[in-house]
């Protein structure tokens, strides 16, 4: 996801500095040539042959150091990167970038950078929160810095409050937003909708489905990565979402047309990938549910056809479906497309080897009324990523 891509860590002295060694690993193994910078004070806290063995990079300390590979050209280092990421930030190197001082090699290289800067700032809390501290990130954010909020917990002294950097794997999500993609989708407004929807039977069961959510929360993600505004409407599943996306928690099928259909109007793209009961339970209320015999009766009524909904209301939105078979896979997935009034339907079948509810790959069909692409076995995330290739050639 980072392959061909520049990341460079600039470490500065907090005690939080050996989170960035995991950081760096991480940055590595997605494929980008990953530079840490370190200050003086930072190799207090984590020797710099950590970061030397996990990068197979030199990583530079002083400006002036004949041995280092760019010698004094700390210009070099700043022309490769895509994306430079302070963290952890003390407040004394804030606010000497805040303030145009550069006198070691972080800050002339960070001072030198034109590309995206991101700044933790992780310190104590009263630190934090002193004004000079705070005028200092305001400025930062007002040249086009990008500050991470501090998370509140334990910090290093003993004290609880706000000022602790956040875990490596929240620092990572704002790297690869900023480079993990080209952001063709910018200005556009996505809607995904994932997971299974819930029809209780009685406060206690429930009728629900196999769907993980896997899937929609890949295409949301891919979405958010590659510059779109996405909101998710998620029915259950297991798994986090990913950040800044605007999450919408439902249970029913009921709620997810309600959610859905009150934002329609808004969208750009709507990516229908939750599974949907087609019926649920008439009220228990309404004394429907019989049990006779040992047997329980239970009367259902159908639910909204979301899609459906979508396709009579569509203007100048961009909707796509998803189509799960066992038999007849094109022929069904393209009854639906027109019933619908869809723009695309993405069909796969549960005999297939890698696709269906819990995997982590996928095998897709792509069926536009002019078209039928047959996708290989992929990861769902790179799935998606074909799936908005093809919506964007679409639109």
């Amino acid at each position: 996801m980072l392959k061909g891509k520049t990341i460079v860590l600039a470490v500065t002295g907090s005690i939080a500095a050996y989170k960035i060694a995991n950081l760096a690993r991480m940055c590595k193994k997605l494929g980008a040539d990953v530079q840490v910078l370190m200050t003086k004070n930072a190799v207090n806290f984590i020797n710099p042959i950590t970061f030397e063995s996990l990068t197979g990079n030199k990583c530079p300390i002083d400006t002036f150091d004949r041995n280092f590979q760019y010698s004094v050209e700390h210009v070099a280092l700043a022309k490769k990167a895509d994306v430079v990421m302070i963290a952890p930030a003390s407040a004394n190197v804030i606010g000497k970038i805040a303030n145009g001082i550069a006198d070691d090699m972080l800050t002339t290289t960070v001072m030198a950078c034109t590309c995206k800067k991101i700044v933790s700032p992780a310190m104590n809390h009263n630190m934090f929160h002193n004004p000079i501290v705070q005028d200092n990130i305001k400025k930062l954010a007002s040249y086009g810095y990008e500050i991470i909020k501090p998370d509140n917990g334990m910090l290093a002294n003993g004290d609880t409050g706000d000022g602790r950097m956040p875990d490596e794997s929240v620092l990572l999500w704002y790297i690869l937003r900023e480079c993990a993609f080209e952001k063709d989708m910018t200005g556009k407004r996505v809607l995904v909708t994932a997971g299974a929807t819930r029809e209780p039977l009685d406060p206690v069961r429930f009728i629900t489905n196999h769907s993980t959510g896997k899937m929609g929360y890949a295409l949301a993600e891919t979405a958010m990565l590659r510059g779109a505004e996405v909101t998710l409407v998620t029915a259950h599943t297991e798994i986090a979402p990913p950040p800044f996306v605007n999450v919408v928690r439902v249970t029913t099928a009921q709620e997810m047309y309600d959610e859905v259909t009150a934002r329609f109007e808004k969208c750009d793209i709507v990516v229908k990938a939750a599974a949907v009961a087609d019926y649920r339970p008439v009220r228990v209320a309404d004394n429907k549910i019989k049990k006779s015999d040992g047997n329980m009766t239970i009367e259902l009524e159908r639910n909204p056809d979301i899609l459906a909904e979508l396709g009579k209301r569509k203007t100048h939105q961009f909707l796509c479906g998803f189509s799960m078979e066992t038999e007849n896979l094109v022929e069904n997935s393209k009854g639906k497309l027109e019933r619908k009034n869809l723009d695309m339907i993405c069909a796969n079948s549960l005999k297939t080897e890698g696709a269906g509810f819990g995997t982590d790959t996928n095998v897709v069909t792509i069926i536009t009324q002019d078209s039928i692409a047959e996708l290989p076995c992929l990861t769902k995330q790179e799935t998606a990523s074909r799936i908005f290739d093809e919506i964007l050639k679409q639109m």
